[in-house]
């Protein structure tokens, strides 16, 4: 992404920073110099169109997300008969019981991997698409509130120790984005996060949408 190196470049700023401060704990900002933070991955995901069309992506892979779910259920009863009948069973059977569970914990596996590296590679389009027109809404924020550098929390969470309350612009940028971008707010989802949530998303789907492979026993 084109604002990778950019990133570098702040990461090394913020972690002198934060060398700087645990070595004087009583140095204050020079005079006339605002700082700020900013989560640049949730703004994405929690403007209006972020949401919008992350909430489209999700709506367009729930059938491959159900497909999961049955053949999860299926290689988890394949294991219960293993477990429960497999002694009980002659060797043809047993032999062609065990084929089936390797067959769909196999199939299961494999699907869940194309699924995860799918889903990973559209969000990644999607921030791709936002992300220019995101940072122009920084700029204008930054300039129009006299900020002198705005790092990236989302980058630098352990490479700063302590900030104020007041400090993390995340949610203003995501209102500016909004408003700039003229993006109605999407219907929410039961269960969904409200609108303006800072929490990103990481790229991998939700625990009731990313089963967990099953193993057959021995």
């Amino acid at each position: 992404m084109t604002g990778k190196l950019a990133r570098i470049a702040v990461a090394a700023v913020a972690l002198s920073l934060g060398a700087f401060a645990q070595s004087t704990p009583t140095a204050a900002a020079p005079a006339g110099v605002k700082l700020g933070i900013l989560n640049i991955q949730a703004a994405v995901a929690n403007c209006n169109e972020g949401m919008r069309d992350l909430l489209a992506l999700d709506k367009k892979l729930e059938p491959k997300v159900n497909e999961l779910r049955a053949l999860q259920t299926e290689v988890e009863n394949l294991n219960k008969q293993v477990s429960t009948q497999g002694d009980k069973l002659n060797p043809d059977a047993k032999a062609s019981l065990d084929k089936q569970l390797q067959t769909k914990s196999t199939q299961f596996q494999r699907g869940r991997e194309d699924y995860q590296a799918d889903l990973q590679a559209q969000e990644q389009e999607i921030f791709q698409r936002i992300y220019p027109n995101m940072m122009k809404s920084v700029d204008a924020y930054a300039k129009a509130n006299g900020f002198t550098l705005i790092l990236d929390w989302g980058v630098l969470q352990n490479g700063v120790t302590w900030a104020a309350n007041g400090v993390d612009i995340t949610q203003a940028i995501i209102e500016a984005y909004n408003t700039a971008s003229g993006v109605p707010a999407p219907p929410t989802p039961a269960g969904a996060k409200p609108a303006g949530t800072t929490t990103p998303r990481t790229g991998t789907a939700p625990a009731t949408t990313k089963p967990a492979p099953t193993t057959p026993k021995p």
